[in-house]
């Protein structure tokens, strides 16, 4: 390979280098994650960003190179550069160009090469990304050229925003042509903190003239508490010659002359001057910016269409209530019929009624009672220091006969009826929730009792109501509103780290209680009305997920469903999976369904029966937490399993605890004797993925190769989607 390699316009090609600040050869520390990634993402020893200067190459970033002729003659990467897509070379010594150039023949021993040119926005050659090993690869297929280049754009991105940062210093502008007059505050000081330059607006934010700026560093303008890790901020920077990989606050407090504080948000470049560091602060005063906030956040606590206090602002007032401690009743009361006055007269007449309402409660309300608007047609008050049972209901009934009465609403004369629950605290809550749902109860019993009617809670409303309210209310709404939403927690061989699938998760998105795990709601949803349909949607929707991902870049994942006990008592659940199947288009090694020991034993025939005909369909059937339980042993021998869930409990354990090891042992040999396949949960290490890969269990589980999360999540995460192709490997 002595015959030089020519660039057409080697010298602006050349002149473009410089622009990326590459003139001195100085690697980049950006580009260390691309060249880390493409090493583990191929499983190659070396990657490198390899940059052709005039007579020779340079590494803008590497990984596992060691000593190598630096000459851009014998240079791969000065050969991938002369081309637009991949060059790949799968044997250097079978390969016409190479086999005879010393990076072959020599200690260097290169046997594979695979390399994406890197161009400027002009288009003129700057270097290459490779992927290199001492073992030729005939396997390097499409998708990996298609994966080598995606990391070829984030290292162009990457040199990009570089270029940026170098035209920014070798051309910052003068300040007062930059910054003088703005209304922004802006403030360029040294290393030693010494303020150099810094606009009207800067000064003035802080009670001072431009003239100050002489006699001050910029760690006075800041309280005494926060200058410390402010200079070992601009120590670290000034050390390093750089503000990368440096955290740096978004606020700060303030310190104006007179000595009062206040809060303003902070933005901070650096840049080289010579040998040294300089530094900008851009600041933003957030006094106004507090005020609207809390605006906003009054706002927030009002019902937008009546003026009263909303849902949220109520359940705080009662909680600040009661934390005092001090006695209050809270009143719910709810329009009975208004949905058909709604329907019937317009949405606007109806809108009319509640803005009534609210002033008829307001009107009867102490100053010091609260008045709120919970949602839809339903009012809610809470009566300061009312502990007399029978003067609760007094004002009760008063409010609801108030409400009663007719009323006038854009020439209209419209007659509502309401009803109203009633409960006390202390004695019948001490707490918000409590007692504004021992309030609901009560306003549900009134609403079964006629129209207009008033109820005061009792103790046994909770047990007769509990489940009425869990299930009928809070689930079913979940089902109709489609709160319900499935996370994917994924599923990895433990021998080459390849995804082969993922566990489907149910999560509720509460109106008010945030996104809520199944331990919270788990429970009430199996042992209500409508598990059997929640299962079936978490079935279909997990089935067309799994779908789009193997139409997607992933053509052979697996997609594992909890099943419930509810599913085998409702209908045909083994017509229903095969039917979910073929409408998704899914083979049957698609889906996985999980079950567990209490649902064997419930009923053991018919369920029995239904795992049969599915696993004769081809589905695979996995025993979830699997060692927890009594009968384990002998359901092993009578049921059609393909898989063992080994329990988190076991794992998590088992590198503490010579008797957890044990039990992992022995539930490995189990499956092996019983021909099954196993999944560990729960690993979190690399010492736990280890154990487990040494003792070969084939599959694993848990937050050391993520949590369960979002399908968008999970699409970004292991690159599998609409326009993506699926990774080698999930982990290194």
């Amino acid at each position: 390979m002595k015959c030089p390699i020519i660039f057409p316009n080697e010298s602006d090609r050349l002149a473009a280098l410089t622009e990326y600040g590459l003139d001195d050869e100085q690697s980049i520390r950006s580009l260390d994650p691309v060249v880390h990634i493409a090493s583990r993402m191929f499983d190659m020893p070396v990657s490198a960003v390899n940059m052709i200067g005039n007579d020779h190459v340079f590494f803008a970033a590497s990984v596992g190179v060691g000593d190598v002729n630096m000459s851009r003659d014998v240079s791969f990467c000065a050969h991938a550069i002369n081309q637009q897509h991949v060059m790949v070379v799968p044997d250097a010594s079978k390969d016409e160009r190479f086999h005879d150039n010393p990076l072959v023949t020599g200690p260097t021993n290169v046997r594979f090469y695979a390399g994406v040119p890197l161009f400027s926005p002009e288009g003129l050659a700057l270097g290459a990304l490779c992927v290199i090993d001492d073992k030729p690869h005939l396997d390097f297929t499409k998708d990996d050229e298609q994966r080598l280049i995606d990391l070829a754009k984030m290292a162009s991105d990457r040199l990009e925003l570089r270029r940026i940062e170098v035209s920014t210093e070798r051309g910052r502008p003068n300040f007062d042509i930059y910054a003088g007059s703005s209304a922004t505050p802006v403030i360029w000081f040294d290393k030693e903190g010494k303020i150099l330059e810094w606009n009207k607006a800067a000064a003035e934010s802080h009670g001072y003239s431009l003239e100050d700026k002489s006699h001050l560093t910029f760690d006075l303008l800041l309280p005494e508490r926060e200058r410390t890790d402010f200079r070992h901020l601009i120590e670290q920077a000034a050390t390093e010659g750089s503000l990368d990989h440096i955290s740096i606050p978004a606020e700060v407090s303030g310190l104006r002359k007179d000595g009062s504080e206040f809060r303003f948000g902070f933005a901070l470049f650096g840049w080289r001057d010579g040998n040294s560091m300089k530094f900008e602060a851009v600041l933003k005063d957030l006094t106004l910016q507090q005020r609207e906030e809390e605006e906003l956040r009054e706002q927030a606590n009002r019902d937008v269409l009546t003026g009263l206090a909303n849902r949220g602002r109520f359940y705080r007032c009662v909680e600040e209530t009661l934390t005092r401690p001090a006695p209050a009743a809270v009143l719910m009361i709810d329009l009975d019929g208004f949905k058909d006055v709604n329907d019937t007269l317009g949405h606007t007449l109806g809108d009319g009624i509640l803005q009534e309402v609210a002033n008829r409660l307001l009107n009867l309300a102490e100053p010091y009672d609260v008045v709120a608007r919970i949602g839809g047609d339903e009012f809610a008050v809470l009566l300061a220091d009312v502990t007399d049972p029978q003067i609760a209901m007094q004002l009760a009934n008063t409010m609801i006969n108030h409400i009663n009465t007719p009323m006038d609403v854009d020439g209209h004369v419209v007659r509502v009826a309401a009803s109203c629950g009633v409960a006390l605290s202390p004695s019948q809550g001490q707490e918000a929730l409590e007692l504004v749902g021992n309030a609901d109860l009560a306003l549900f019993k009134a609403k079964r009792s006629g129209r207009g009617r008033t109820f005061l809670f009792v103790p046994a409303l909770r047990m007769e109501a509990m489940a009425r309210r869990l299930y009928g209310l809070e689930l079913h709404r979940a089902l109709d509103e489609g709160e319900f939403l499935l996370f994917y927690q994924p599923q990895v061989n433990l021998t080459d780290g390849s995804l082969t699938g993922a566990e489907a998760l149910l999560r509720w998105h509460h109106p008010e209680r945030g996104l809520l795990v199944p331990a919270a709601f788990l429970p009430a949803l199996e042992g209500g009305p409508l598990a059997a349909t929640v299962g079936s949607w978490i079935l279909d929707e997990a089935c067309a997920q799994a779908a789009f991902w193997r139409r997607n870049g992933a053509p052979s994942f697996r997609i594992g469903v909890n099943l419930s006990g509810a599913q085998f008592r409702v209908g045909d659940l083994a017509d229903q999976v095969i039917k979910t199947l073929e409408r998704h288009g899914l083979p049957p090694e698609a889906l996985e369904l999980e079950v567990t020991e209490n649902i064997v034993l419930d009923n053991d025939d018919v369920v029995l029966g239904i795992l049969q005909r599915l696993h004769d369909y081809g589905l695979s059937i996995a025993f979830d937490d699997f060692g927890t339980g009594y009968a384990s042993l002998s359901l092993l021998k009578t049921y059609p399993l393909t898989r063992i869930k080994i329990d988190q409990s076991f794992v998590r354990g088992m590198l503490t605890s010579t008797r957890d090891a044990s039990v992992i042992r022995a539930i490995l040999d189990m499956a092996r004797s019983f021909d099954l396949e196993t999944i560990a949960e729960g690993i979190e290490t690399e010492e736990a993925h280890n154990y487990l890969s040494n003792e070969l269990c084939d599959e694993g589980q848990g937050y050391l190769f993520g949590k369960p999360m979002p399908a968008r999540q999970f699409e970004l995460l292991f690159n599998i989607g609409a326009s993506s192709t699926p990774r080698k490997k999930l982990r290194a």
